[in-house]
């Protein structure tokens, strides 16, 4: 990977696919009105991040009330991702050429105002249209809210430490959606897991007319890639539709099959385009810098392993240990702290100058590994302190490591202009992630499950067996999470530059050509 980017010419210098920044001087604390908006950005951060989980613990009560059935129940989940994955490019270009505080207050509104909706909706199909809407917004929400972090501490020595902050809600956003969904379903009603938007949308909204910076846009007539647009839409479209498909119908599936060919062959095309296009959707250069390509690829994988601790660790701790929802999002409470502690250290400078992208993140992504082998020791009846709590708290340092270092290298070295789209390339990985963990993971506890009973059921599936299936599903899926996690960390070691390099980007904290 190299960096052809002109926006990293003030500041850097590309020697082998790597950045040499040059010295900056005058960089400053933060500002009180700089951690307001911060807060701002953090809470419309968490609203998406948790959206992708609030409403799945839900489900059950809202299938009640509005009787649908269970292939329409998929669709809540499904109609939110498909939405929120593939319109996320166009939501990153959409800001840059008109403007991320105006991307980030019309994501606010619309977000809000799907949420209003979908708390309302008299009917199943009202309710998958507001998800849609939902993620259609989340799209251009998510990242307005990455790019005006990096315009508001463009210079500030506590850059890092913002992005810690960051990263840790980024990371944490959906375990505190299953213990949030779990309380407002138990003490209110299913609908509150889809109101309680509105009043985050409203407090980031009024806080953001005051307090975010001046909206600036792309400079002269924007022009906007048709043809990149189309394929790029329609490419993550039908990826996450053909990996979401596969959950219900498997893997063999004709449509399912045809949806994820014709999604990659989509997404070549795309990459073809957008080399041969003046204004290209998504420049390349954004892709082949090498610490931020690299911080791209790191999230796409870690997603992929970490939605096994918000899926299966949830599915155990209810269907075999008998937890209410409420005591199921207190349990992953240890790992949301976890999370915290370990962005805030990851993001401080003095942490990256002594340690480096590389070891953050491939050392972080091992403990990950080693929490998800953690979980392989569940048994029918285990106790929450001996089985649950080191896996998550070293799931979640690990977590922690990764997200901080990833969401703050994804928009290293752009100018504000590309801030959006930057953001939008890490939002996406994340997404798409998630995506392929959540069909590929549930493929592998069915396979597992299937040949437990295959193999130990000569006499018949009896209660006791086919709950040691279960638990065999769950080994399976911990044994992949943990394999994908250690890819992670290869790709870090392998990737990312010299700890000199990303110490020296850690010291010179203005990346962005931006006046403030």
């Amino acid at each position: 990977m190299s960096d052809r980017s002109p926006a990293a010419a003030p500041h850097t210098t590309a020697l082998n696919g790597e950045h040499s920044p040059t010295p900056s001087s005058g960089h400053r604390g933060a500002t009180r009105a700089q951690w307001l908006v911060l807060g701002l950005i953090s809470i419309a951060q968490l609203m998406v991040v948790l959206d992708a989980t609030i409403v799945n613990i839900a489900l059950p009560a809202a299938q009640t009330d509005l009787s649908f059935d269970d292939a329409q129940r998929q669709w809540v989940v499904t109609a939110y991702s498909l939405a929120f994955g593939s319109l996320l490019l166009i939501g990153g270009r959409l800001n840059d050429m008109f403007g991320n505080k105006l991307g980030f207050l019309v994501g606010l509104v619309g977000f809000a105002a799907a949420s209003a909706v979908g708390g309302w909706a008299p009917s199943i199909e009202v309710l998958i249209a507001a998800r849609a809407a939902q993620g259609a917004f989340g799209a251009l929400l998510a990242p307005a809210a990455l790019a005006m972090l990096t315009i508001t501490f463009a210079g500030s020595a506590d850059r890092g430490k913002a992005f810690g902050i960051f990263g840790a809600v980024a990371g944490s956003g959906a375990a505190i959606g299953l213990l949030l969904g779990g309380a407002l379903t138990e003490y209110l009603s299913w609908r509150w897991c889809l109101y309680v938007n509105v009043l985050f949308a409203v407090i980031a909204l009024v806080g953001g007319l005051r307090l975010l910076p001046a909206n600036e846009r792309e400079g002269g007539r924007p022009a906007f890639d048709w043809a990149g647009s189309i394929l790029a839409v329609a490419g993550i479209f039908f990826v996450v539709y053909g990996f979401a498909r596969s959950e219900t119908e498997g893997w063999g599936d004709t449509l399912t099959v045809v949806s994820l060919v014709a999604g990659v062959l989509l997404v070549i095309g795309f990459a073809v385009a957008e080399r041969l296009v003046a204004h290209p959707l998504l420049p390349m250069h954004i892709l082949l810098d090498r610490v931020r390509g690299t911080s791209y690829l790191v999230m796409l994988t870690s997603a992929i392993g970490m939605f096994a601790v918000f899926l299966f660790v949830t599915f155990y701790v209810q269907q075999v240990l008998g937890y209410s929802p409420i005591q199921s999002g207190f349990a992953f409470l240890p790992m949301v702290f976890a999370i915290g502690v370990s962005a805030q250290f990851n993001g401080t400078p003095a942490f990256q100058t002594k340690i480096g992208s590389k070891m953050q993140v491939g050392v972080g992504s091992l403990l990950a590994a080693a929490g998800m082998l953690l979980f392989t020791g569940f048994g029918l009846d285990s106790s929450y302190v001996t089985a649950l709590l080191p896996g998550l708290v070293l799931t979640g340092l690990g977590l922690g490591c990764i997200f901080a270092v990833a969401m703050g290298s994804s928009t290293i070295g752009v100018e504000a202009h590309q801030a959006g789209v930057a953001s939008a390339t890490v939002n996406t990985s994340q997404q798409v992630g998630g995506s392929i963990g959540v069909a590929l993971l549930s493929s592998v506890a069915a396979s597992a499950a299937t040949d437990y009973l295959t193999t130990n059921a000569a006499g018949g599936v009896t209660p006791a067996l086919a709950a040691q299936a279960q638990l065999a599903s769950y080994d399976a899926v911990f044994v992949w999470s943990a394999v994908f996690f250690a890819v992670t960390a290869a790709l870090a070691f392998a990737l990312y530059p010299s700890r000199s390099v990303t110490a020296a980007l850690a010291a010179d904290n203005e990346n962005v050509a931006v006046h403030m």
